[in-house]
């Protein structure tokens, strides 16, 4: 499995934002799609709420790939 770290300069980041900051989408819709289609793990968990908060300390999975807040 491919490790992202990525590194929050805010308080917290869009779900859907976070995924299209580390390039895993092309744009916003690919984004909502994926997580309604429930592809999107935050913390384990299948997550569908495409702006569900992200803060640091937490992981999201999108297939073989995991992103690490900071």
């Amino acid at each position: 499995m491919q490790t992202i770290d990525f590194e929050l300069d805010r308080e917290y980041v869009e779900l859907k934002q976070l995924l299209k900051l580390t390039d895993l989408v092309a744009s916003g819709g690919e984004a909502k799609m994926l997580i309604g289609e429930g592809q999107v793990r935050v913390d384990g968990e299948v997550e569908l709420r495409k702006a569900c908060k992200i803060r640091a300390g937490q992981q999201v999975e999108l297939g073989e790939v995991r992103i690490r807040v900071r």
